[in-house]
């Protein structure tokens, strides 16, 4: 079972560094996320004052939809097949990781009007999805030309010393501006201080809160 008072502990503790690297954190957003953790996160989360829950798999956010009694804001942050998108489409409030324009077709057509960022790939790393840099805007006016409201940027950080990071957010942080996008999602337990400097407004949390999957909240971690 994941510990209410620890998970409220953690949430605290990840504030703090998000103040500490220069960001607002009453306008910096941490979204929970719960993949491979139980219900009892999600619930621990939201007793922690944490209503954005982020979901890798299409299956386990269907789940845990299904099984909870709470309001919540889901947050589709995994590698998407198109095939999954009807099933999750009746839970998703913001759809973080479209990559391709396919999926934004299918996107579009179970969710019309749904909110989405664009996922970046900023590592180069192939397994991590997203879309080129330099596809980004192209990608961007079809989900709009699709009726979608494009919120925003996401991205994930490349595996290595801060500075790596942080080159890497600031290119997102940049097309994100180029491109009048408010949202940009970047930054994880191990890099949220380089993506916070670099303007992040949504941090995606997981081990700093609850643990590593199946584990016990990662105090000071």
């Amino acid at each position: 079972m994941t510990d209410e008072a620890a998970v409220a502990v953690e949430v605290a503790r990840v504030r703090r560094r998000i103040e500490a690297a220069g960001g607002d954190p009453t306008r910096v957003g941490i979204v929970a996320v719960t993949k491979g953790h139980g219900l009892d996160a999600v619930r621990a989360a939201v007793a922690a004052g944490l209503v954005d829950i982020g979901e890798s798999y299409a299956q386990e956010l269907v789940s845990k939809a299904e099984g909870l009694d709470l309001e919540v804001r889901w947050h589709m942050i995994g590698r998407l097949q198109r095939n999954k998108v009807r099933l999750v489409a009746p839970f998703v409030h913001l759809w973080q990781s479209i990559d391709r324009l396919p999926l934004a077709v299918e996107v579009a057509r179970h969710a019309p009007g749904a909110s989405v960022l664009v996922q970046v790939n900023v590592s180069g790393a192939e397994q991590q999805g997203g879309c080129p840099p330099a596809r980004v805007a192209v990608l961007v006016e079809g989900c709009r030309d699709l009726g979608l409201d494009v919120r925003g940027l996401m991205a994930i950080g490349p595996l290595g010393a801060p500075d790596g990071a942080r080159a890497a957010f600031r290119v997102v942080g940049k097309l994100a501006d180029q491109l009048g996008l408010p949202e940009r999602s970047m930054g994880m337990s191990g890099d949220l201080e380089a993506a916070v400097a670099e303007g992040s407004t949504l941090v995606r949390i997981g081990t700093a809160l609850f643990g590593p999957r199946g584990g016990a909240p990662a105090v000071g971690n």
